[in-house]
């Protein structure tokens, strides 16, 4: 997590497409924002370092903090994502995913799995893990157990430092770590087919004393795509045709 990725704008290759801003949102600037998904019809954050990490639900709305499930001190939080009727998330370097079961607040199992954990999200059938690296491994939905890995790629290049990632209407988008740009995926072939431009909200909230880009949350009943970055004082409600 610690490492620094140079934003890939200079040398991607696939289409660019700038993100117009359909609605600002408050959103809490103390949150090291890992994961932003929707679960049942509400909005879920998770968030990382040591000592401040948990999963929190919060309107989508307004931006409030409606609950927070801390994490221990000892565990650094990251991306989570709803697979059916439970939230998974992932820890940076323990080697382990909490399995939260939101209708009795609880955490029903853990799996163990090598290496780092960044993003997650699900198509429906099987969860998509981010590492850090170019890669993205493919989990069984029930025993966390690696199915496949497929490499991102632009034009042939390797994408590195995937973080953050949602499900979006068959393509996976992500995060890359300190670019204010989000990678569309195809992923049957792990290829880029176009980047979506944030680099004007991202430039506002620096400027305001946020991190970088990162999270991203589909709502498909209401079609509303949002987005926010680490320490942030906003999260936007966006379009990126």
């Amino acid at each position: 997590m610690l490492t620094h990725a140079a934003d890939v704008s200079d040398t991607d290759a696939s289409p660019r497409v700038a993100c117009t801003v359909r609605e600002r949102i408050p959103h809490d600037s103390r949150a090291f924002t890992q994961g932003l998904f929707f679960a049942g019809g509400a909005l879920y954050e998770t968030t990382g370092r040591y000592g401040h990490s948990g999963l929190r639900q919060v309107e989508a709305r307004s931006g409030r903090v409606m609950k927070v499930w801390p994490l221990s001190p000892t565990v650094f939080g990251e991306g989570a994502t709803a697979a059916g009727e439970r939230i998974v998330m992932l820890t940076w370097k323990a080697g382990r995913a909490l399995v939260f079961d939101p209708a009795t607040e609880c955490v029903t199992a853990t799996f163990t799995y090598d290496g780092e954990g960044w993003g997650l999200t699900w198509d429906g059938q099987r969860l998509w893990q981010s590492d850090g690296s170019q890669y993205l491994t493919v989990r069984d939905v029930r025993t966390f157990a690696p199915v496949r890995r497929v490499e991102v790629t632009d034009a042939g290049r390797p994408v590195r430092a995937l973080n953050e990632l949602e499900w979006v209407d068959g393509e996976i988008w992500a995060n890359v770590w300190h670019s204010d740009s989000i990678a569309v995926i195809d992923p049957a072939t792990g290829v880029v087919t176009r980047w979506v431009d944030c680099a004007s909200i991202a430039r506002q909230e620096r400027a305001r004393g946020g991190g970088v880009l990162n999270g991203i949350a589909w709502d498909a009943a209401g079609e509303r795509l949002y987005v926010t970055g680490k320490n942030w004082g906003n999260m936007y409600v966006i379009d990126a045709q």
